[in-house]
C-alpha cells in the first residue's frame, strides 16, 4: 500500500500512561469516539519514515535509547490544531525532549503532544469542555521508545531509556 509509513513514538512510564488514559476514557465514556489510532500507547510522535527504512530506524531507535535517561515532563496544556479536528493534551518541550526530537528530525514547527480525540470541529469544540473539566497539570514520565508501522497498525519494537534514578 502507498499510504504505509513508519512512526516513531516517545512512551511514558505506566502512571502518566494511565493520567492520560483516564483524561481520554473521559471523552469515550461521554459517547466521543474520534478517527484517532486506538490500541496503541499514549505517546508523542518524535518522527516518520517510509517503511522500506525499518531496520535502519530500529537501530537508531536503540542507539537512543541505550544512551538516553528517561526524563521528567510537565503536561501543562490543551490545546487544538489541524483545522481544529484534533484535541490534545501537551506538555511543556524542555530540553530532555527537544534533544530526544532531534534524534528523528527538526524540532522547528514541530508541538509536542498527546492526541486525546481526532473528528470535525465541531465534535471537537463539544469535546473541549469534557476534557478542560478534567484536566490539571500533572509531572509525567517519558521511558520509551516505540516504531510502529501505520495502516494497518503493526507494533515492531519497543526500546526502554536508560532509568534516571
Amino acid at each position: 500500500m502507498d499510504n504505509k509509513f513508519l512512526c516513531v513514538m516517545a512512551g511514558y512510564d505506566k502512571n502518566t500512561e494511565n493520567k492520560l488514559l483516564c483524561l481520554q476514557n473521559k471523552l469515550f465514556e461521554s459517547g466521543f469516539v474520534g478517527k484517532q489510532t486506538n490500541n496503541i500507547p499514549q505517546h508523542i510522535t518524535l518522527g516518520t519514515y517510509e517503511v522500506s527504512r525499518e531496520n535502519e530506524i530500529r537501530e537508531l531507535i536503540k542507539k537512543v535509547s541505550d544512551k538516553t535517561n528517561s526524563f521528567n515532563i510537565t503536561f501543562n496544556h490543551l490545546g487544538i490544531f489541524g483545522g481544529s479536528e484534533v484535541l490534545f493534551v501537551a506538555p511543556d518541550p524542555n530540553r530532555e525532549l527537544i534533544d530526544l526530537k532531534e534524534y528523528f528530525g527538526p524540532s522547528h514547527n514541530w508541538t509536542p503532544h498527546t492526541t486525546m480525540l481526532i473528528d470535525k470541529a465541531e465534535i471537537i469544540y463539544e469535546a473541549l469542555p469534557i476534557v478542560a473539566n478534567e484536566f490539571t497539570a500533572f509531572d509525567g514520565w517519558v521511558e520509551n521508545i516505540y516504531l510502529y508501522e501505520f495502516w494497518p497498525t503493526r507494533y515492531i519494537s519497543q526500546e526502554t531509556m536508560r532509568d534516571n534514578l
